[in-house]
């Protein structure tokens, strides 16, 4: 089919979508909307305030907001609310007035169609297969309700099985009459050196994910608790496909999104387990992450519906450590953050098992949830005021400038002003001095508040950019703190990285994932290389390993280069002044470092 005709097909979808669609209906299912004339008007949905601007115009089907100056049609307005690309709002407004787009659509819908079906097919494989009466499915069924999970729960968010064998899902969809190339694209096959196609998922525990409006687009699969294999992760997700984009999917959004807009509250976990069984306790305004690293995107999709997040993690230095991000970067957005942290809760318990065990804790929980800075005081300044008493200043001044960052970065004047003011009642130091010393330790790191610093990191910078040995030293820490395997030969390479990173460096092999210990400037360069490294190897750990020893290459190339850039100006140095014993160690050390092969 020609571009020309791929156009006209698709621009035919759009004006036959707004033809079937009344904008004012659709609208209105997202903001309420009050008659002003021939239009109605609301709060805009895209900003804050507290005057109607936001307008819809039956006549014309069209939205406009005089305070943001932005507008559009219905597909638009899609787009923005629910972060969606063209094609997908265009899909959803298509079938929700019934245009089915396989077959009026242009190819790249239907090309998507064909997608959405694939996985909704390989979810009916896996509910299958979780119900066939055999020793195997018996096994997986008998796993998922010691876990907690009753069979209507089971059923209501498609929980399945993914058979052992290497092609049965493929065969499946085969037989059904899609093509393996589609069956790749869809993320359910991986190719092999032999060029056959094998299922992805194998003897897995089957999570299919939805989009927001419920349609399957990927999957989690939970290696099954009997597997002997070693090679692989607990978790596999589906790949990034042209529908599946993991930086803008909430587990279970399309289920509890009414309820978080009904309450103005999210619960936030960190996997679809501890979802499901919040959601089957009766907490239904929940969402996962789903063991991605939070991001943007995710925390504007839930702005949209609530103000206020309640972060429910796993109560390990894992879960502490990605609680500070959730905290940092929802407090550049101005969305409140509360959290049920370890003084609130039972130790040693994650949602899920406090979700099975004594579910009727769960709201009392999320209502005794501190706010997020209350968090951070508790964190960082509960053993620094212990000691004081004994005369040891130094771990409060270091706790004190961890907060005063965290009050920095808040979004409201007014909220840094009260936090300000209690930090100034637990530490017994004025405002006054709170405020200045703020002001120092912000401008030491230079804070970049005004866009987030380099996709969603953690918004301090230490400063505007690195130097290609520094990169590289991030890079090689960042694959160090990814797969434990890399930890033991690590140590054999500290001596190339620079001075503060190997600091930081010593702390991850120590296993302080949390940073707690290092200073304030260094705590924040290790925060940024980690989250940067969540993002990056994100379901990439084959690939990492084969990268660790490249990096550790170039890691030796670097420090050489300038080690012998250095030793060259000591030779200049001792050349001029004519000290015969500096230039004989300089040339010396030159010779070692050339001959070690570092540069080659």
């Amino acid at each position: 089919m020609s571009k020309i005709k791929i156009l006209k097909n698709m621009a035919d979808t759009v004006e036959q979508v707004k033809e079937k669609l009344d904008i004012a209906d659709f609208v209105r299912e997202y903001v309420k909307l009050t008659p002003a004339g021939k239009n109605l008007k609301g709060l805009c949905p895209f900003h804050k305030e507290k005057t109607p601007s936001f307008i819809v115009s039956p006549d014309r089907q069209s939205w406009h907001c005089f305070g943001c100056g932005i507008g559009g049609d219905a597909i638009s307005f899609l787009m923005k609310y629910e972060n969606m690309e063209f094609i997908d709002a265009l899909r959803t407004l298509a079938e929700k007035v019934g245009i089915d787009m396989a077959r009026s659509g242009s190819l790249e819908g239907r090309s998507y169609t064909r997608l959405y079906e694939i996985n909704t097919e390989a979810a009916k494989f896996f509910v299958a297969h979780l119900r066939t009466q055999n020793e195997t499915a018996d096994k997986m069924r008998k796993y998922v309700h010691e876990r907690g999970l009753k069979d209507e729960t089971i059923t209501e968010f498609g929980i399945g099985y993914a058979p052992s064998n290497s092609d049965a899902l493929t065969s499946y969809l085969s037989k059904k009459g899609y093509a393996i190339t589609d069956i790749d694209k869809a993320g359910l096959v991986y190719k092999t050196e032999r060029g056959t196609y094998w299922d992805r998922f194998r003897n897995r525990i089957m999570f299919p994910l939805h989009n927001h409006f419920g349609k399957v687009i990927g999957f989690t699969g939970r290696l099954s608790p009997d597997s002997q294999e070693t090679n692989t992760g607990k978790y596999v997700n589906s790949p990034e496909t042209p529908i599946f984009n993991k930086s803008k999917l909430l587990f279970a959004l399309f289920k509890s999104k009414n309820a978080i807009r009904e309450t103005g509250v999210a619960v936030l976990v960190e996997g679809q387990m501890d979802a499901i069984m919040l959601w089957q306790a009766g907490i239904k305004n929940v969402v996962a992450t789903s063991g991605t690293a939070i991001t943007q995107e995710h925390l504007q999709a839930l702005q949209r519906l609530c103000k206020t997040i309640v972060i429910f993690y796993d109560n390990d230095m894992a879960g502490q450590t990605a609680t500070e991000r959730v905290i940092d970067l929802a407090s550049t957005m101005d969305i409140s953050v509360r959290v049920i942290h370890s003084g609130i809760r039972p130790a040693e318990k994650d949602p899920a098992d406090i979700a099975k065990e004594t579910p009727e804790q769960l709201i009392i929980l999320i209502e005794k949830a501190e706010p997020a800075m209350k968090y951070y005081f508790d964190y960082y300044l509960r053993e620094a005021v212990v000691a004081r008493a004994d005369g040891n200043l130094a771990p409060l001044k270091q706790g004190i400038e961890h907060v005063l960052i965290k009050i920095y970065n808040l979004a409201s004047h007014v909220e840094q002003a009260h936090w300000i003011r209690e930090l100034a009642h637990l530490v017994s130091f004025s405002e006054e001095v709170l405020f200045e010393e703020m002001k120092r330790v912000s401008a030491s790191i230079k804070i970049e508040k005004k866009e987030i610093y380099a996709q969603n990191v953690p918004v301090i910078s230490i400063r505007e950019s690195f130097s290609r040995r520094e990169l590289i030293a991030q890079r090689f820490i960042g694959l160090v703190m990814s797969d434990d395997t890399h930890k033991e030969k690590a140590q054999d390479y500290r001596i190339f990285l620079p001075e503060d990173y190997q600091i930081i460096f010593d702390t991850v092999m120590a296993g302080d994932i949390v940073f707690k210990t290092l200073p304030v400037d260094l705590k924040n360069l290790a925060d940024v290389i980690s989250f940067r490294s969540s993002l990056e190897l994100e379901g990439e750990a084959e690939g990492a390993r084969f990268e660790f020893s490249d990096v550790v290459t170039e890691l030796k190339k670097v420090y050489a280069k300038e080690a012998q850039a250095h030793i060259s100006q000591r030779i200049i140095d001792a050349e001029a002044s004519g000290d015969e014993t500096a230039l004989a160690d300089a040339l010396k050390e030159f010779d070692r470092i050339t001959k070690e092969g570092y540069n080659t």
